[in-house]
């Protein structure tokens, strides 16, 4: 929703390296990842968070478990044209010290989501495909223990494909995030405590939470050597509480660029 934890990004940057090849993949790979992005603190938020990670990184293709660009997850159902997982993702905590429209409100933790996650093959031609993915999920922040904030549905149409001979992976994607209240209060509810001059009381609705369009390319270098770089553009407008003080802007960017490092790998191969 906000910023996807580094691991994440890096995971997902990470395992396009052999998503690339045909099938018959290993089993388990590892790694190194590195990468830096700049992202706005929250949706609507005018102040940005620059990032700068490396990590080992795990890519496991199991049966029913599985960590991918996908992140972690467990299949339920895996069919030619359908798939039905149990998704987990993350995101970054940001301090509301650092953030003008936020002083002196809590600030905003890490959160940890998680879902069933429906995905269809609507078009597969030669190495690109078309896929609907609709991901349902419940957002969880941690601190002291987990408190739920409400729960998101993203509907998204993605195009991937990649080119054998030059090693490149693209992929582009549209997608809107809708929430429930309680996220959208999470995010833009002023309650009467934090009421200032220049931030109103605001209970935050439920709805559209954003609009927005990711498109990610990759390269290997070597057979070991991979290559990243991604853009996210969110569109604010029509945004349920785009009337919020703390809509402080219609739009936001995150940028990001990074390599992956192939470390070993299993000699046992799964179809995938």
């Amino acid at each position: 929703m906000r910023i996807p934890s580094a691991a994440v990004l890096l995971l997902g940057a990470a395992t396009t390296y052999a998503q690339a090849q045909d099938a018959g993949l290993p089993l388990w790979e590892v790694g190194m990842a590195g990468g830096a992005l700049e992202s706005p603190a929250y949706p609507g938020s005018t102040e940005k968070l620059r990032l700068a990670a490396a990590l080992l990184f795990l890519i496991y293709r199991g049966e029913v478990l599985r960590i991918d660009r996908g992140g972690l997850d467990a299949r339920l159902v895996h069919q030619d044209k359908f798939e039905l997982d149990i998704g987990f993702s993350g995101s970054l905590p940001a301090s509301s010290g650092d953030i003008a429209a936020r002083t002196g409100m809590p600030d905003l933790g890490t959160l940890v989501e998680f879902g069933p996650r429906a995905k269809w093959t609507l078009l597969q031609h030669g190495t690109s495909r078309v896929q609907l993915v609709l991901p349902l999920r419940t957002v969880l922040e941690l601190g002291g223990g987990f408190r739920g904030q409400g729960n998101a549905f993203e509907p998204a149409l993605s195009y991937e494909t990649r080119d054998g001979l030059s090693d490149w992976r693209m992929s582009a994607r549209v997608s809107l995030v809708i929430a429930d209240s309680k996220l959208g209060e999470y995010f833009y509810g002023v309650s009467q405590p934090y009421v200032t001059a220049s931030r109103p009381y605001y209970e935050a609705k439920a709805g559209l939470l954003l609009s927005r369009l990711t498109l990610d390319a990759a390269k290997n270098i070597t057979p070991d050597l991979r290559v990243f770089g991604f853009v996210r553009y969110d569109s604010y407008a029509g945004a349920a509480n785009a009337s919020s003080p703390l809509m402080r802007q219609s739009y936001g960017t995150t940028v990001g660029v990074g390599f992956a490092w192939l470390l070993g790998r299993s000699a046992e191969r799964v179809a995938w």
